[in-house]
């Protein structure tokens, strides 16, 4: 994603991709359908800032998706885990995090360009770069708090706030940087041809395979598999969680269109266009095909499957949304709405506990997100896609199973059994969301 260089050309601008550049512009636009230099950083800019506030509202849509899905005694936890997590993810990027995504020249594999990200000065404007320093910044920074979020929902109600926390500026100072340098960095993956235009891989597997290691070490909530059976627990606000939904959905417009990276010329323009067409009917695809699935297994329609049907179609097409036609945006889209469907119940039989369904959506689609670029794309060689994933799998799994091994043996991750039954928000927030319910008044 995400570096580009424009220079003037006469009255044109000529667009010159860096590696790592979500779509390689192979030549320059004709003079006639490009602006000039000046104009095309300002549009450039406007467009990561636009992308930026509308990946950044993702953080309200994960907020509510959480809160509607885990029961009342916990929604309070939820909110405030999602809001402080963004704010960390914001930090820690700024700290170090960019920087070992985009260290410059370096190994392919690890690198760092320093501490403390400089932004440009007050009434400054590198017009070389074809874009705001700090806008690029802005933009690449929520996508990593989208990858903390991730994690949140699949180690809801059972997980303590601070050790939680500390894994989430591990995971956004460090792990996710790494995965990022390795194909947007201009790293290993990318000199092997990998291809992510917007992160079904780098950002949500990455997201999904930490949950995994987290869910795991962490073990199931208490009740949820006894004697063979498996209990279900209701979500506390079916409607709250639809809204998130919507959100989230909303969002993703910013975080698949921006990543054209460019809106200097016509063709930049139609591109955007055409991403935002594809990342919709991929999300309808996703609901109707697990609307269709769970009236045909369960008898009744699923509606927590649906609102994730939507989400793991919106992943699916994430990693390539500008090459498929609209029919075949639709196909890919369902397939991720079938991966939900089948994968839920295959999690409960491992007894691995996702609260919201976050491993499906995210780690699975992403998957099969990546892997399904080189049908759309034949310039896009599959073992690549598939070296891409299996590589980013065992380094994040290794890695977060390590940071939350070590914070299981010191400070610990989940609370005792009295509170975890009472609900943290009491315990761990003391600000109940729903307090006249929770005391029967």
């Amino acid at each position: 994603m995400r570096k580009i260089l424009f220079t003037a050309a006469g009255i044109g601008l000529a667009a010159i991709a860096a590696p790592g550049f979500a779509q390689e512009v192979a030549e320059a636009a004709p003079a006639a359908e490009a602006v000039s230099a000046g104009t095309a950083y300002i549009l450039n800019t406007l467009l990561f800032l636009i992308g930026g506030f509308l990946v950044m509202w993702m953080a309200a849509g994960f907020a509510m998706l959480e809160a509607g899905l885990v029961r009342s005694k916990n929604v309070s936890m939820q909110c405030l885990k999602n809001i402080v997590l963004y704010s960390i993810a914001g930090i820690m990027f700024w700290v170090v995090g960019y920087q070992i995504a985009y260290p410059g020249d370096f190994n392919g594999y690890f690198g760092s360009a320093g501490f403390l990200y400089p932004m440009q000065a007050v009434g400054s404007a590198d017009t070389e770069t074809g874009y705001s320093v700090a806008s690029d910044w802005f933009f690449q920074m929520v996508f990593c708090a989208t990858t903390a979020s991730i994690v949140s929902g699949t180690l809801a109600e059972r997980i303590k706030l601070w050790p939680f926390l500390l894994f989430t500026i591990v995971l956004t100072a460090v792990i996710y940087p790494v995965v990022v340098s390795w194909e947007w960095g201009a790293g290993w993956l990318d000199a092997m041809d990998f291809s992510d235009f917007a992160g079904s891989t780098l950002v949500h597997s990455t997201g999904g395979w930490a949950a995994l290691a987290g869910a795991i070490i962490l073990g199931p909530r208490l009740g949820r598999y006894v004697d063979g059976r498996i209990n279900v627990f209701p979500g506390s606000n079916i409607p709250l969680a639809t809204l998130g939904t919507f959100i989230l959905w909303l969002g993703w417009f910013g975080f698949n269109g921006a990543s054209q990276l460019a809106m200097g010329t016509v063709g930049d323009v139609s591109d955007v266009s055409k991403i935002f067409v594809n990342t919709n009917l991929a999300a309808c695809g996703g609901v109707v095909a697990a609307l269709i699935l769970t009236q045909i297994f369960y008898k009744k329609v699923d509606v927590t499957m649906v609102l994730n049907g939507a989400l793991a179609g919106l992943v699916s097409i994430t990693a390539e949304p500008l090459t498929p036609s609209a029919g075949a945006a639709i196909l890919i889209g369902a397939v991720g709405g079938v991966i939900v469907v089948l994968a839920v119940p295959m999690l409960d039989k491992l007894r691995i506990d996702d609260v919201v369904g976050a491993i499906p959506v995210h780690l699975f689609s992403g998957i099969w997100g990546t892997l399904a670029v080189s049908i759309t794309n034949p310039g896009v060689p599959i073992v690549a896609q598939a070296t891409g994933v299996v590589a980013t799998g065992v380094f994040v799994l290794i890695a977060s199973a390590i940071v939350w091994t070590i914070l299981k043996f010191t400070i610990g991750l989940r609370p005792t059994e009295e509170v975890e039954l009472a609900g943290l928000d009491l315990d761990e927030v003391g600000v109940e969301a729903y307090p006249e319910f929770a005391r029967g008044v």
